[in-house]
C-alpha cells in the first residue's frame, strides 16, 4: 500500500512539474495533455486515472500550493500585521520560483490567474478577518485591493527575472498598501 501510494505521489509530481515547465515555454493556453504526457514520460491511461483534463491537473497544483502557502501564513490573528500576507506570498514565491514562473507574469493566461487570484483573496480575506463585520469598504474590495497590488508586484519581479529578494519586494509592498490597510483596519467597529 505504501509503494502504491509513493508511486501516486510521484506520477502526480512528475505531471505537475511537466505541466509548470510547459507553462513556462509556452504559456498555458497553448500546452496539451499530450505535451504533458510526452514531457512527463506517461501514458495517457495513467494521466486519466489522476486527472480528468488539464485544468484538474493545474487545480491539483493549486491546491497542493494552497496548502503549502496556508502553513506559511500561519494562525491569523486579530489585529495581525496587514502586509504579513503578502510577505509570505514574496517569501513562498521566491522559494517556489519554478512554479511561479509558470503560473505567474506573461504566461500563466486567464485560467492560471484567475485560480491563483481566488487564492491569494481567500487566504488574505481569511487572514485579516476581513469578513468579518464593521468595515467602511465592503471587504471582497479591501481583498481585491490586496490581492491586485500583491500579484501585481510578483507578476513584475516574475516577468524581470526576480531582480530583488523577497524581502525588498515585500518592504516595496509595505511602503506602498501598508499605510491605507493599517488605518482601515483600525477603523473596524
Amino acid at each position: 500500500m505504501a509503494e502504491q501510494d509513493r508511486r501516486v505521489r510521484r506520477t502526480r509530481r512528475v505531471l505537475r512539474n511537466a505541466l509548470f515547465e510547459l507553462i513556462f515555454e509556452k504559456g498555458y493556453d497553448r500546452v496539451t495533455v499530450q505535451d504533458v504526457l510526452d514531457r512527463a514520460d506517461v501514458g495517457r491511461s495513467t494521466f486519466y486515472a489522476h486527472y480528468r483534463d488539464k485544468e484538474a491537473l493545474l487545480l491539483a497544483a493549486f491546491d497542493e500550493l494552497s496548502e503549502e502557502l496556508r502553513r506559511e501564513f500561519g494562525t491569523p490573528m486579530p489585529g495581525a500585521d496587514p502586509a504579513r500576507p503578502a510577505d509570505a506570498v514574496f517569501r513562498f514565491a521566491y522559494g517556489h520560483q519554478p512554479a511561479f514562473r509558470a503560473l505567474c507574469g506573461k504566461r500563466g493566461g486567464d485560467v492560471v490567474q484567475r485560480h491563483l487570484r481566488r487564492l491569494l483573496a481567500d487566504l488574505l480575506t481569511e487572514h485579516l478577518g476581513l469578513d468579518t463585520v464593521g468595515l467602511p469598504i465592503p471587504a471582497d474590495v479591501v481583498a481585491e485591493f490586496c490581492t491586485s497590488a500583491t500579484l501585481g508586484l510578483l507578476d513584475w519581479a516574475i516577468d524581470n527575472g526576480f531582480p530583488h529578494d523577497a524581502t525588498w519586494l515585500a518592504a516595496t509592498y509595505r511602503r506602498l498598501a501598508e499605510p491605507g490597510l493599517t488605518a482601515l483596519l483600525a477603523e473596524r467597529a
